[in-house]
């Protein structure tokens, strides 16, 4: 039905080539090995390779339903389906004879194994049978995202339709060359990478390897001129490409101009080297199985590549729509093609019907009558068609997320987001948790590394998470996440399987992953006999954990926050006199590295590490060198319009101490708080303090001249928190009073967030008071987002000094914070 003879090459295996005449004489070959009678099921179970095409077209010779079954697949699924199917003959190829023999010893049914690369038939071949329409051609076994597996009986006439409606495209020909990248137990390969190929009567490429520069050498050797796969190759190829654009100030800048235009024509032209990298051949970039990234392909359009991203399922054999040459919109699975209808349902799901619909679920006319009503297949995809009839794809039905105020999430539109913001974040799923959303993440580590980010986690909370829930309405908001070191589990196509994701709470979620971490590091390299200098450092490591590995992640496993990363180094520089400034520990964040690192040094004796020392250290000279004229004059001005405009009200102010110095601990909601703090203090007092502010608020000649005339110390606050705090000691050690928002970003919501422990450090180890200070009203006056400042009642309320230096770090910012919240509470 689909293997017609052409004279030309159809396969490309090793170095040989492989006529089309070989290929119908081996698929008579392979025929002659089954003695089956037609609907009899047949198993492949084999990595790509020109054998698994000749069992396929022998299978259907002789009237057999092929039953394909991933060469990945664990001995258990691959029971499941002999169970489930009961077949008479497999071809199974020789790596994995093994799982195949342990699978059917657990039934006691006898199945006639055939080694797919040598055997010798029983007989000759017999005249093909004449296969119907209606005849079942494939069993293809999918669990998809919900583990929860079933056999698709796709027939002949479900494929024959689906093959001559993209022939119909007229996107290829005999002329084109593909390579077999995908499995082909899945039948988006199946049918975009063999069955039509071959129908076309076009030349397949088999792969003996997937690494990248063995697809180039594949692609260029060969020159391919359509390449099939799944959003992650595209990723991959994308950030190849542009990192080496990005590299280039003259490309970047001609890419930027591309894209202005908007002509993928002349894109073709200028980067003319990067489709010679490929072959000079290679036309297409076809992605299905998973959504594609929508800025991965607009690049890459814009390179003058076509990329025809498509939709389909297995249950529509498979493919539903995709873009055609000429009529792409990135974004959309394109058009549905000929002789398939596609609307939406009320409730957003995506109907899909025609000849391409499924005969039905194997065995399970339950399940076929659920999904086909009407002749309608219910998709469980929720899209939308556009005004031009192109396809978009927005999630899955069962992923959708209903919480506990009725709000649906799809959690997809969230993901894309995140992944958008930037590109630490390699993989994320957003799922539900305590009425919540809850993101859980796996960054980049080596960028990270690379890019010298020392604190993970507050980079992400506040350079993607932030950003990314100020962009949603408040039910969108990722409330929480946790960062993971494995990747997502997924489909062989790439798409997230949630069911393993789901937990009944954070901490079952936080022990399920960490429990997954452990188990693996312990098997790959559990700690052995240690050196002198590596039980030291273990020692130190072990008050944050007590079991340990060298795969741990100081941040992630071990949970070292940016001031215990401080006293690491500390520790580093006293025990083993390794000085690593703090922007570079970024380099050596595992337990490993670090061993690695003081293997070879001499310990040396020495006390505990703490604070009191760290802080002893010297400040940049620049660090007191401002002017106070301005800040006086300027914070007299600011209290007059204050007054009238916010009606700005300060309470408490017998309560500063007398004596310098002392800290100023508000609470942040707005860029306000900084000028209203000024704004309150008199005159005596406001010419002796000083301000932390973020360094990038006040770079270039004007932030600082801002920052010298207004007493505010710039600190990198992201990279440095010892240079924070050894600065900040030396403003309190020079008598003189410091303003410190304790919980280092303003509030999104007009809540406190938590309040980080610096500021008590100072103040135990200074014998410095901490004033507890309330801003009040100013978040409704000018919240993150606001232009313009609204004119709302502002009242600024100072406590009681908190002079409690004999408790913990950990008591006085907990004291700290309640006072700050009670100020709040006032009327």
């Amino acid at each position: 039905m689909f293997l017609r003879f052409y004279n030309k090459t159809a396969f490309i295996y090793k170095g040989k080539s492989i006529s089309y005449k070989e290929l119908i004489e081996k698929a008579e070959f392979y025929s002659a090995a089954i003695d089956i009678m037609p609907g009899d099921r047949v198993v492949i179970f084999s990595e790509n390779k020109p054998e698994w095409a000749y069992a396929l077209f022998g299978i259907w010779r002789r009237g057999g339903i092929a039953v394909p079954i991933d060469h990945m697949a664990s001995e258990d699924e691959v029971a499941f389906i002999i169970q489930d199917t009961r077949p008479t003959y497999a071809f199974v190829s020789n790596e994995l004879k093994d799982t195949f023999a342990k699978a059917v010893k657990r039934h006691r049914y006898k199945v006639e194994v055939i080694d797919i690369e040598d055997f010798i038939p029983f007989q000759d071949p017999k005249e093909p049978i004449t296969n119907i329409s209606e005849d079942i051609a494939l069993l293809l076994y999918t669990s998809g995202t919900t583990g929860q597996p079933k056999g698709v009986m796709l027939t002949f006439g479900n494929l024959q339709s689906n093959v001559e409606a993209i022939a119909k495209e007229n996107i290829a020909s005999s002329k084109d060359v593909t390579i077999a990248l995908l499995p082909f137990h899945h039948a988006y390969p199946l049918m975009v990478s063999l069955l039509v190929p071959i129908y076309l009567g076009a030349t397949i490429i088999f792969s003996e390897s997937l690494s990248s520069s063995s697809l180039i050498n594949l692609i260029t050797a060969n020159k391919v001129t359509a390449l099939i796969g799944v959003p992650k190759l595209y990723k991959i190829l994308h950030d190849k490409i542009f990192g080496e654009i990005n590299n280039i100030p003259v490309a970047k800048k001609l890419f930027s101009f591309v894209d202005f235009v908007g002509s993928p024509k002349l894109g073709k032209i200028i980067f003319k080297k990067v489709h010679k990298s490929f072959g000079g051949s290679l036309r297409y970039f076809i992605s299905g199985g998973a959504k594609l990234d929508p800025n991965v392909a607009h690049n890459l359009y814009m390179l003058g590549f076509d990329v025809l991203e498509g939709y389909g399922l297995t249950e529509t054999s498979p493919i539903v729509s995709f873009n055609v040459p000429g009529s792409i919109k990135i974004g959309s699975v394109g058009k549905p093609i000929p002789g398939v209808e596609v609307r939406i349902a009320e409730d957003g799901e995506v109907l899909v019907k025609g000849k391409n619909v499924m005969k039905g679920y194997w065995q399970r006319p339950d399940l076929t009558s659920e999904a086909i009503k009407d002749g309608w297949f219910y998709t469980g995809d929720i899209g939308y068609l556009d005004e031009d009839g192109y396809l978009y794809i927005v999630g899955r039905k069962k992923e959708l997320i209903v919480l506990e105020n009725g709000k649906k999430v799809i959690p997809e539109e969230i993901e894309n987001l995140i992944l958008s913001k930037s590109d630490i974040v390699k993989e994320v799923a957003v799922i539900e948790q305590n009425g919540h959303l809850h993101a859980i993440i796996v960054p980049d580590f080596d960028l990270a590394k690379e890019k010298g980010i020392l604190n993970l986690r507050e980079y992400i909370t506040w350079e993607v998470i932030d950003k990314v829930n100020r962009e949603l309405p408040s039910y969108k908001n990722i409330t929480d996440f946790t960062i993971r070191e494995e990747e997502l589990p997924k489909t062989r196509l790439g798409k997230i399987k949630r069911f393993l994701l789901k937990a009944q709470d954070n901490a079952q979620l936080k022990e399920q992953v960490q429990t997954q971490v452990q188990t693996h590091k312990k098997e790959n390299k559990p700690i052995g006999i240690l050196t002198e200098q590596e039980g030291i450092l273990l020692d130190y490591l072990r008050k944050y954990k007590s079991d340990i590995s060298p795969k741990d992640h100081i941040e992630i496993d071990l949970g070292l926050d940016s001031l215990d990363k401080v006293e690491l180094l500390s520790f580093l520089d006293r025990t083993f006199g390794i000085q690593i400034p703090e922007k570079e520990l970024s380099k050596y964040l595992s337990v490993e590295q670090l061993m690695n690192l003081v293997s070879d040094k001499e310990a040396k004796q020495t006390k505990e590490v703490n604070w009191h020392d760290i802080l002893s250290e010297t400040a940049p000279a620049e660090t007191l060198e401002y002017k106070d004229e301005v800040l006086v004059y300027g914070s007299y001005l600011l209290k007059q319009i204050f007054r009238i405009y916010f009606r700005f009200q300060v309470e408490g102010l017998p309560n500063l101490p007398k004596e310098n110095p002392f800290i100023i601990a508000p609470n942040h909601a707005s860029y306000l708080d900084g000028f209203l703090i000024a704004a309150s203090l008199p005159k005596e007092l406001i010419k002796d303090t000083y301000f932390v502010g973020a360094k990038e608020y006040f770079e270039g000649k004007f932030g600082a001249i801002v920052a010298k005339y207004f007493h505010v110390i710039t600190v990198d606050t992201q990279s440095s928190v010892k240079e924070t705090l050894v600065k900040s000691a030396a403003v309190l050690k020079s008598k003189k009073n410091l303003v410190i928002f304790p919980e280092g970003a303003r509030t999104r919501n007009g809540k406190l967030l938590p309040f980080k422990k610096g500021v008590a450090i100072l103040s135990k180890e200074l014998k410095v008071p901490i004033v507890p200070t309330a801003i009040k009203g100013s978040y409704e006056a000018m919240k993150i987002g606001d232009l313009f400042p609204k004119p709302k009642k502002i009242i600024l309320r100072y406590g009681w000094p908190i002079v409690d230096y004999e408790f913990s770090y950990d008591e006085i910012i907990g004291r700290l914070e309640e006072a700050v919240q009670s100020l709040l509470d006032l009327p």
